[in-house]
């Protein structure tokens, strides 16, 4: 399974990243591509540890239980799928500016290795392992760049 704390896994990231242009045009989903890179970054913070986000009811987080074994699967993320609200960005951010975030965040989770992950609790799905939040990232990353043709 994919996972960020991978060397080869997040050096794939980081080229795919590195291919995005300002004009990159989305192939399903709301968001442009300046938006896309600020949204992963603000997912990329929480499994960092440097935001958090607050539990959902008790409803939603059944659920959560119900669909993690598929979210952590093999299978991609699918099209169109739901954004928590936590994460949808509005305006239009300065692409050059959340790229280059976005490429220094990687590396920085990278290189932290599972160590410096976060351990807060996740909104959905409760309490996550290293390996979980590295992986939920790269699936994340993955889904994203798709959608950009990156």
């Amino acid at each position: 399974m994919n996972n960020l704390f991978n060397a080869g896994d997040s050096a794939q990231i980081l080229s795919r990243l590195e291919k995005l242009s300002p004009d990159a045009t989305k192939q399903w989903g709301k968001m442009n591509v300046n938006q896309m890179l600020a949204h992963c970054n603000a997912s990329l913070e929480t499994a960092m540890g440097i935001t958090s986000s607050e539990r959902v009811g008790i409803v939603a987080r059944l659920f959560g239980i119900l669909l993690k074994p598929t979210f952590f699967g093999e299978k991609p993320f699918p099209k169109n799928s739901a954004t928590d609200q936590t994460y949808i960005i509005t305006g239009n951010p300065d692409f050059e500016a959340e790229k280059a975030k976005v490429i220094k965040q990687v590396k920085q989770f990278a290189e932290g290795g599972p160590e410096k992950c976060t351990t807060n609790i996740h909104a959905f799905f409760g309490k996550l392992t290293p390996t979980e939040w590295a992986t939920m990232q790269w699936k994340h990353f993955d889904h994203h760049l798709r959608q950009f043709n990156a």
